[in-house]
């Protein structure tokens, strides 16, 4: 399966503190990936609204960048669902909290409901820039589903394009998969022989996933596997986060109910609490 090609981005646009910064980030990306970058506004936008967008634009033009301005007043999650869709935006760009609080992560905010909802990649950015912050440590998703083979070999493709020297790919095996009581030296040691032959099934297979990525896209990457036991979502968002991770890229959820955001589960845990930048490939 091919990596996820980017040629049109979307950002959400609002005259807020972050305005240049999230401006700039998407820019940026759309240079390096020579994409195509639609800004999303949800209101009304005065001509001097317009007219600062194009200032702070200018030197981003002047490097190639391609760019239109979409307008809509209306709910802000269904306006920007419908631009996407209108304008085929295949990534969006969207500013998120770090952290939510209680209240927020039931009722969701703008972007984690956009997230939920959109039907193209999505980057969630924690803290844009308006200086570049080199991306150096990419950690990926190596879970065993259809999508995964995908997700990595996008993950690959965005390191070269941001010049990432490392990937790490991160299976997480679920506890019960060890299905031992340990409870003497005996069954300790049990326990002990079935995480190791989990551990070298998950690395033949995430191995083989990493060889089916084209060597033009590895090149110069320093590339390595980790298998963690714990619960999915959250410990691999976890490890991002101990490692310093400058992105962790994601599959998109096969399925994200209300039910699934009761009683959180694998995305959903990266969405109650960023790590870091994350990109969920859809």
């Amino acid at each position: 399966m091919a990596a996820k090609s980017f040629q049109i981005i979307g950002v959400g646009v609002a005259f807020s503190p972050n305005l240049k910064a999230n401006l700039y980030e998407g820019a940026r990306l759309a240079l390096f990936l020579q994409a195509k970058l639609v800004l999303i506004h949800v209101g009304k936008m005065s001509n001097e609204d317009t007219a600062l967008l194009h200032e702070l634009l200018q030197t981003h033009h002047s490097q190639g960048l391609v760019y239109e301005i979409s307008c809509q007043t209306g709910d802000p999650v269904e306006v920007i669902i419908s631009t996407v869709k209108k304008a085929q935006i295949d990534l969006l760009i969207l500013g998120a909290l770090q952290r939510e609080n209680f209240l927020k992560y039931y009722l969701g905010s703008i972007a984690r409901q956009i997230t939920r909802k959109a039907p193209c990649s999505v980057l969630l950015l924690i803290k844009p820039s308006v200086e570049r912050v080199p991306c150096e440590h990419i950690v990926a998703n190596g879970l065993a589903d259809p999508k995964t083979g995908q997700t990595v070999e996008t993950a690959f493709a965005i390191a070269k394009n941001l010049g990432a020297h490392k990937i790490t790919i991160v299976e997480e095996i679920r506890p019960q998969e060890v299905a031992v009581s340990v409870d003497d030296d005996r069954s300790l040691r049990k326990s002990r022989i079935i995480k190791e032959r989990l551990k070298l099934r998950e690395k033949s297979r995430v191995n083989q996933i990493i060889a089916n990525v084209p060597e033009t896209h590895k090149e110069g990457i320093a590339i390595q596997s980790q298998s963690i036991f714990g619960k999915r979502g959250y410990s691999i968002g976890h490890y991002a986060q101990v490692v310093r991770a400058d992105l962790l890229v994601m599959n998109s959820p096969s399925r994200m109910t209300f039910w699934d955001r009761l009683f959180p589960h694998d995305i959903e845990h990266i969405l109650g609490e960023l790590p870091t930048d994350v990109l969920i490939v859809q």
